[in-house]
């Protein structure tokens, strides 16, 4: 089980990591062209390694019923996010804005809740 609390605490900690950190540095030092090629070359691998962490995690929680579904969480939704990605990139390559803003919205609510989903769970296992 201190494994999955690890990899929960590393999930979480890529996805605040990214959202804190990486962003606003790359909005900050980088001109729109830059960050436009790096944000499309780190969401995905940000949503694929979401992905991999709760592969290991459904596989440790296989006997554990109570926590499966924050393996499942942290497997569906970034994989929903991640296949959202081209859509999203083409809705803002196209300029269409509202359906930028709608998927970019989707994405983000769906990376919020794997975020919750874990850190919740690993309050709730430390009390």
């Amino acid at each position: 089980m201190d494994l999955a609390i690890l990899l929960s605490g590393i999930a979480a900690g890529a996805i605040l990591f990214h959202t804190a950190i990486i962003a606003p540095t790359l909005f900050k030092t980088l001109g729109p062209a830059e960050v436009k090629i790096f944000l499309r070359a780190v969401f995905p691998k940000l949503f694929n390694l979401l992905v991999f962490l709760g592969i290991v995690m459904l596989a440790l929680f296989f006997f554990d019923m109570g926590n499966i579904y924050i393996a499942l969480v942290t497997i569906i939704l970034p994989l929903v996010c991640g296949r959202l990605v081209p859509a999203t990139n083409k809705a803002r390559d196209e300029g269409n804005d509202i359906a930028f803003k709608r998927l970019h919205t989707i994405s983000i609510v769906l990376t919020v809740v794997v975020l919750l989903s874990n850190l919740s769970w690993i309050i709730h296992t430390f009390r």
